[in-house]
């Protein structure tokens, strides 16, 4: 008896203030739903093959990467098991800084697993840079809470990320003495002081250099748009911070290989010549790295006091997913998603549609 023919599926698109709107007032709930999607990784639930690069022998700058994946357990689109499939498109143009726009722009697809149907399409901008922060934010909770709470906090790079990482951080809860703040814009380091650091109430410190950034901070949030390192002496690290190298590409192999170094995953942070990659290059193997965040969160990894400890997540694409699925039911829910109705044509095998 053949399979009973099913009604056609539902495709939705959720909007960026849609997407903005289903996270405001959940950035703790946000840490522990990325936590929990790295404990379905570590334990083998997930699928995250290798990020795709799109790149432009005239415009050399800019790129554009495909991040597929799939997740299982309770992320899906009904919050039962079952997971969800997808994939992240997401593009950097460093060049839009000049007309006034991000850097950055994207959006996510959601696949039923059932079917393999996409059911949404979403602004994947604020997803991607919530799942980051959260990211940081969740590593920098655990690691703390092995090495002590760091009283002084600085930012290298001022710009989207950054702003979202100090969100997620400003979440956990710490009693913090000061802010430091480096950028190599002045305007933009003077504009991330008065207006994302200014409303804390803690005293924000610009500085001029970056050794004075690093050398006064014990939580060092790397968020810039580096291409190969720029930070090399390891002495400026000599007291033991821990650094959240968001942005990959900053720091000289000296500096990494001198550290404690816990990443999201091994095989997909060492490529594309980010810092660790090219540690990897220069000795020929992998030993000089110590952990992944899902070891951290089990309890398999304890941070040492006597290095600097050094968390570089080169970004899976399984968090917005889980992110990603999490939004679509807010928004559902609220009625703050955009049906397109017969999105999906031709759903007849036999007939075409255009003679029904």
């Amino acid at each position: 008896m053949a399979e009973q023919q099913a009604g056609p599926p539902g495709f939705s698109v959720v909007p960026g203030a849609a997407v903005h709107r289903s996270l405001a007032g959940r950035r703790a709930e946000i840490i522990d739903l990325v936590e929990d999607a790295y404990r379905l990784h570590g334990e083998g639930r997930t699928v995250n093959p290798p990020s795709y690069f799109l790149r432009f022998p005239d415009r050399p700058t800019a790129r554009i990467i495909a991040l597929p994946a799939s997740v299982g357990g309770g992320v899906g689109a009904d919050g039962e098991a079952g997971g969800v499939d997808g994939i992240k498109w997401i593009s950097s143009f460093p060049g839009n800084l000049g007309l006034g726009i991000p850097r950055a722009s994207a959006l996510l697809l959601l696949n039923d697993p059932r079917t393999g149907y996409p059911y949404a399409c979403l602004e994947g901008s604020i997803i991607s840079a919530v799942r980051t922060a959260a990211s940081a934010a969740s590593a920098a909770r655990r690691l703390a809470e092995q090495r002590g709470t760091p009283r002084r906090v600085g930012f290298f790079g001022t710009g989207l990320i950054a702003r979202y990482v100090h969100d997620y951080l400003s979440e956990l809860g710490w009693q913090l003495d000061e802010f430091g703040v480096h950028d190599l814009s002045a305007e933009y380091a003077a504009s991330f002081a008065e207006r994302v650091l200014g409303p804390t109430g803690r005293p924000v410190r610009v500085h001029q250099d970056a050794e004075s950034l690093v050398r006064s901070s014990d939580l060092i949030v790397f968020a810039t748009t580096a291409a190969a390192p720029h930070v090399t002496d390891p002495s400026w690290f000599d007291h033991n911070p821990l650094v959240l190298h968001v942005s990959l590409r900053d720091l000289g192999t000296d500096i990494v290989l001198r550290s404690a170094n816990v990443v999201d995953d091994v095989e997909h942070v060492l490529k594309a010549d980010t810092s660790v990659h090219l540690a990897e290059q220069e000795t020929g193997d992998r030993d000089f790295l110590d952990a992944t965040l899902y070891d951290v969160l089990t309890g398999k990894f304890t941070a040492p006091a006597d290095r600097p400890v050094v968390f570089s997540p080169f970004g899976l694409g399984v968090l917005d997913l889980a992110v990603g699925a999490h939004v679509h039911r807010l928004a559902t829910a609220a009625g703050d998603t955009v049906p397109v109705d017969g999105f999906f044509h031709e759903l007849d095998r036999h007939q075409s549609a255009a003679t029904s």
